[in-house]
């Protein structure tokens, strides 16, 4: 598949998909933890995404702004719940 975009964007919405595409939880129970680091993600990528579209105040580049967000992602990793999906060897946990 042929994109028309250039690499840096496409980078930046690679790293979008990461942030909010996670595991879904295995159970309600693990609802609330999928729920939190979820919200955490998206704000992150919001803030992201205003860096790069609003204009206003000091824009880093695109570039900047994906490694920061990627490094935010890192800081919530989509863990601490059982996850649909994930082998049992690992607990079901991600």
């Amino acid at each position: 598949m042929s994109h028309n975009l250039p690499e840096p964007a496409l980078d930046l919405l690679r790293a979008v998909l990461e942030a909010l595409d996670i595991p879904y939880p295995a159970t309600i129970g693990d609802s609330e933890r999928y729920a939190r680091v979820l919200e955490d993600r998206a704000m992150h990528t919001v803030i992201a995404l205003r860096d790069i579209l609003d204009g206003d105040g000091p824009v880093l580049g695109i570039e900047w702004t994906t490694a920061y967000l990627r490094k935010k992602l890192a800081e919530h990793p989509p863990t601490g719940y059982r996850a649909a999906g994930v082998p049992r060897q690992n607990g079901g946990r991600p």
